[in-house]
């Protein structure tokens, strides 16, 4: 009996020592995994003005109550401004405009959001009220699709307060938003040019994270 009872103490011992080994090969892969495809940053899509340009500086840009916004150029208390291009139409956007306002809340010195788009005023008028976008600057211009050439949505821009286009690219989820305020940081373009530029010479950088 006694001895019965230690040979199967050894192998339950046996057992969660194989299962421990299990389950630290998977931990480790996902940790593989999570480097290969972190971070994941806004798409930059070519066309349009680059990064480090003057960002296009339209005239005579009103939103839907016909008060005048400026974009581009200087802003007088040299804050940066999102630019984020909307359509009521999109699912994506209506589930991303809440994280973009938080974000841009959220940096120090918090963010300006502006957003864009482009059709029947009654329509955005509606999608305005729906969600509760009434104290957000919304203005429709074609012109400014084509100034930044934006062929998909949603879409968004950042531009420092001096005017200078800081970064933009395809943004569907809160860690491509997130990519735009942090490849600002680093003075890039993009969160992939610098892993492209440092992989090579230094290894894997260190990941960075705002932190609000």
């Amino acid at each position: 009996m006694t001895q019965a009872l230690l040979v199967s103490t050894v192998l339950l011992w046996v057992a969660v020592v194989a299962l421990t080994a299990v389950v630290l090969a998977l931990v480790r892969q996902i940790g593989v995994l999570h480097e290969r495809v972190f971070p994941v940053g806004a798409l930059v899509t070519p066309g349009g003005p680059r990064v480090g340009a003057a960002a296009p500086a339209p005239a005579a840009v009103r939103d839907l109550a016909g008060r005048p916004v400026a974009l581009g150029g200087p802003d007088p208390d040299g804050a940066r401004t999102l630019l984020f291009f909307v359509s009521p139409t999109c699912p994506v956007c209506k589930t991303l405009l809440p994280v973009v306002l938080d974000l841009a809340r959220a940096e120090r010195p918090p963010a300006r959001v502006v957003l864009a788009s482009d059709g029947d005023p009654a329509e955005h008028r509606a999608f305005v009220a729906r969600a509760g976008l009434a104290d957000v600057p919304y203005v429709l211009s074609s012109e400014l699709g084509v100034l930044y050439q934006v062929a998909k949505l949603p879409y968004a821009v950042l531009i420092d307060g001096a005017g200078v286009l800081r970064a933009k690219g395809l943004v569907n989820t809160r860690e491509h938003v997130e990519s735009l305020f942090e490849a600002e940081r680093l003075g890039v373009a993009s969160v992939q040019e610098y892993l492209r530029e440092h992989d090579d010479e230094n290894g894997p950088p260190a990941r960075t994270r705002r932190t609000a």
